[in-house]
């Protein structure tokens, strides 16, 4: 008389196993539509001609002489698509080949690139500019920003405004996008490059430290390693749904046991 009521337990604990199942399909299917957008300044190094993002900040960077750094104000999605680098890659040569070579000093190439009309304020943002700083040696990436720009940070040392752009605010998530901010970068051109920059660091420069100055700068900042999109559930739903699942499954092995005890 007794294997009716296992027999409908475990249809009941494998229907709910069922329904798990289809809500982690779901939550994988749902995931990449909900990545988030941005709208801040990007900051990169210049490595064989290609951007890369960089995977340090600025105060935490050491650029080496004969490197180039850049920024870009962009709105950028999480997934990373369309990438949105500064849309000019000068060499260093064409940034610092008037700036001679000093004792203590290194040569930083930086690229200034303030977006499109559309991932702005609504103010029509300047042309891409670019700029050789000649700074101390120890000198961070965020030194050698404050060297050829006026730079209004946030909490922490962001980066919230460059020479005045954006004037205001500290970027943030974007709702939602429309189509000319999905598009593909529109071409821009680059400014006539200025005689350099030279600054020294001090306590009101952003990310400044107690650097040396006889210190060697560090080598370039490394690209990004390459990595598998992720799907954007928190991680706390992927242990909830591994306890549910391992629950639920202690309990059909629990109701078999029975089962084949009792016949």
């Amino acid at each position: 008389m007794t294997q009716p009521v296992h027999g409908a337990r475990r249809a009941s604990v494998l229907a709910v196993l069922g329904v798990l199942l289809a809500l982690l399909a779901g939550l994988l299917t749902a995931a990449p539509a909900a990545a988030a957008s941005y709208q801040y300044w990007g900051y990169y190094q210049l490595t064989d001609a290609t951007w890369r993002f960089s995977q340090k900040g600025p105060a935490e960077t050491n650029p080496a002489d004969g490197s180039v750094e850049g920024w870009r104000w962009a709105i950028t999605e999480e997934s990373g698509t369309p990438p949105r680098n500064p849309r000019v890659t000068p060499t260093f040569d064409e940034l610092c080949g008037s700036a001679a070579a000093e004792s203590g000093k290194k040569r930083v190439g930086v690229v200034l690139d303030y977006g499109r009309d559309v991932d702005g304020d609504g103010a029509t943002p300047p042309d891409p500019v670019a700029e050789c700083a000649v700074v101390p040696t120890a000198a961070t990436g965020a030194e050698v920003l404050a060297a050829v720009a006026t730079v209004r940070t946030g909490d922490g040392g962001l980066v919230c405004g460059i020479d005045n752009y954006p004037a205001s605010g500290c970027g943030g998530p974007v709702a939602t996008l429309s189509d000319a901010q999905k598009a593909a970068d529109t071409p821009a051109t680059l400014a006539p490059t200025a005689t350099p920059q030279t600054t020294q660091p001090s306590s009101a420069t952003p990310g400044s430290g107690a650097a040396s100055a006889g210190e060697t700068a560090g080598p370039l900042v490394a690209s990004a390693p390459t990595s598998a999109p992720t799907s954007g559930v928190p991680v706390v739903v992927w242990v909830g749904l591994l306890i549910l699942v391992l629950g639920v499954t202690a309990l059909v092995l629990s109701a078999l046991r029975r089962r084949r005890q009792n016949v």
